[in-house]
């Protein structure tokens, strides 16, 4: 009788502390099917035991039992072991499509059929009554062993996931499967001992032991639950998510040993070295030669002393391996905790300091991106070859121009002087020949020597500024000049062009022109010279003006250049410095404006800026810091 009572108490312990769980997952916000699959294998188990507990007492207190007490308990156990099985499914799949899945309860739902209409075929029981004993019927068997296939199929499917995926999360997984596990040979031992009759294979009890076994189910259960929280998050399925992301991590604990990886990880460095978890990944790196021990060590310290991840840039190439990765190194840290302890009579608070956790490094596979930022060097060389090959060719044509009209003038001189000289020379002897002639002669020929010396000063001019302006856009040259050489410059590069294009540039300036910029003179000139010749084409082939304002705006001066022509189209305005656009068709490549636009923010540290109408005309703005004013303007 004792033993019936302990027997009993156990089973309200269980239910109580069933209900309890009940509680704790009926107060959780955003449940999941997780959490709903749960509470319904923990509901249908609540009525088990129940039922059990309500035929131990109607035999203990009022020497009653009956049939219908059964078929709440077998409502329990089977519907139970269904719940169980869809719990390990979602448990591990995260969601399921419930429909998929019904046909799980058509054997449990013909048991109690089969049960409930047992006084008619006698399938389930033989004899059952208060003083009769036991005597099942061939269809008990099958019950039997359906409802421990559905168990032992959920054990197993735990037990198979647990075993790809022991990382992170095998704490929680560990206490799902030992909870179920445990009580398998008690409930085998009572079955068999049923069957065959063997008192010690019952325990000593005539009552179904898995309400008891059940209850260490529901502790390891509850410390899965209350421990580490294991309904808040889908732990196997997270594990499977981060076995798909691209970049592969390592987890080390605080003495190096490898606690855990995921499959990326394993994929990408299989081949290059061997490791399994709990192998110590500084003996690894030393023997593989993979990176550096030492300054991995010192990469870890840094990360652990300041707790903030530190990143770096690796190069692995051995054999045939050979791939360049950012490597961020995380440490991870317990959470700061404030601890009570009894100290003379009364409660003394003190701060517990987190501890180190583990240290999780990443790698990310940057080798595509460096073969593309590579790329994208190449092609930007190009394209600044390609700049400068159409600068030079701009250039070339405005020194054909430039220099054709003195180069002209100067040969018609000396075809003059050639003439005199001549003359001269037959003069030589003439006694007809007075000394005035002389004097006419060589007074003509000072005035040829005079037509042709302002013609050479011009050419002179002209090839300092083009031997200037053909220097390497690349070229690390630091100097400075002044808004007066600059303007000087451009008008004397743009002169023969705005003859061509019948256009007049109008220089307005309203700073003091020996304010000087940070740079080379040449690349802004290049810039300016650009903006003029695309000003001038917007006029297409008519008569224009372009007005060059000059200012000062704080420590910056600032450069305007309107013109009144056919303006920029919606659609180019849009990528315009951004992109490489142009209006000219096929006689543009929409490089001036997109390297004007770099060159002004890399090489001067200024902004270029634009406003435009179709038909109005455009004007560009370009804004540069400058580096020493006058005098004047310094007083």
């Amino acid at each position: 009788m004792t033993a019936i009572i302990i027997y009993f108490i156990i089973i309200c312990i269980s239910i109580l502390s069933l209900t309890y769980i009940e509680i704790y997952i009926i107060n959780l916000k955003n449940k999941k099917q997780v959490h709903i699959f749960f509470f319904y294998a923990i509901f249908f188990l609540i009525i088990y035991n129940i039922g059990m507990a309500i035929l131990i007492s109607s035999q203990i207190f009022f020497n009653y039992k009956n049939i219908f007490i059964e078929y709440i308990i077998f409502f329990g156990i089977t519907n139970c072991s269904v719940f169980f099985l869809l719990f390990s499914l979602v448990y591990v799949k995260q969601k399921l499509n419930l429909n998929k899945y019904l046909i799980l309860f058509i054997i449990p739902g013909f048991t109690n059929i089969i049960l409930w209409t047992n006084s008619y075929h006698k399938f389930f029981y033989k004899e059952y009554g208060l003083n009769t004993k036991y005597s099942f019927g061939p269809y008990f068997y099958i019950h039997i062993c359906v409802t421990w296939i559905y168990i032992l199929a959920a054990i197993g499917y735990l037990l198979y996931f647990s075993s790809k995926n022991s990382g992170f999360f095998v704490k929680q997984t560990k206490l799902i499967i030992l909870g179920s596990i445990i009580p398998l040979p008690f409930n085998i031992s009572w079955i068999i001992g049923n069957m065959l009759d063997i008192d010690y294979l019952k325990f000593y009890s005539p009552y179904d032991i898995s309400p008891i076994t059940l209850t260490i189910t529901i502790i390891f259960f509850a410390l899965a639950i209350f421990k580490f929280d294991f309904l808040n998050i889908v732990p196997i399925a997270l594990q499977r998510i981060v076995d798909i992301i691209s970049d592969g991590f390592l987890v080390v604990d605080e003495e190096y040993s490898i606690i855990d990886y995921n499959k990326t990880f394993l994929n990408t460095f299989s081949n290059l070295f061997s490791f399994k978890r709990k192998d110590n990944v500084i003996s690894i790196l030393k023997d593989d030669k993979i990176i550096d021990s030492t300054l991995f060590l010192n990469y870890v310290n840094k990360a652990v002393n300041t707790r903030e991840s530190v990143l770096l840039e690796k190069h692995i190439k051995k054999d045939n391996f050979d791939k360049c990765f950012t490597v961020e190194i995380t440490p991870i840290f317990s959470e700061d905790k404030k601890k009570f302890r009894f100290h003379i009579h009364k409660f003394v608070s003190h701060n517990v300091k987190s501890s180190l956790i583990g240290i999780i490094i990443l790698f990310k596979d940057i080798t595509d991106h460096k073969k593309h930022i590579e790329a994208i060097k190449e092609q930007q060389a190009i394209l600044l070859e390609q700049e400068r090959l159409a600068s030079l060719g701009q250039l070339i044509g405005g020194i054909a121009h430039n220099l054709k009209t003195p180069i002209m003038s100067i040969a018609g001189g000396i075809e003059a002087l050639r003439d005199l000289a001549f003359e001269y020379r037959d003069s030589i002897g003439d006694m007809s020949v007075t000394d005035q002639d002389h004097k006419e002669i060589a007074k003509e020929m000072m005035s040829w020597l005079d037509r042709i010396k302002p013609y050479c000063s011009y050419m002179s001019d002209v090839i300092s500024a083009v031997k200037g302006q053909a220097v390497q856009m690349n070229a690390s040259i630091t100097s400075k000049f002044t808004v007066d050489e600059l303007i000087k410059r451009v008008e004397l590069l743009m002169k023969h062009e705005l003859k061509k294009f019948h256009c007049v540039l109008d220089i307005v300036s309203q700073i003091d022109m020996t304010t000087e910029i940070k740079g080379e003179v040449n690349n802004l000139v290049q810039v300016f010279d650009n903006i003029i010749i695309n000003a001038m084409q917007s006029y297409e082939g008519q008569n224009g003006s372009i007005e060059l304002k000059i200012v000062r705006s704080g420590d910056n001066v600032e450069f305007s250049f309107k013109d009144y022509g056919k303006g920029i189209p919606k659609e180019v305005t849009d990528k315009l410095f951004r992109e490489m656009v142009t209006t000219k068709g096929k006689n543009g490549t929409g490089l001036g404006l997109y390297m004007s636009y770099s060159t002004i923010k890399g090489r001067f540290g200024g902004n270029m800026s634009f406003t435009s109408k179709e038909g109005c005309g455009t004007t560009i703005f370009i804004s540069i810091p400058c580096i020493v004013y006058s005098s004047r303007e310094a007083e």
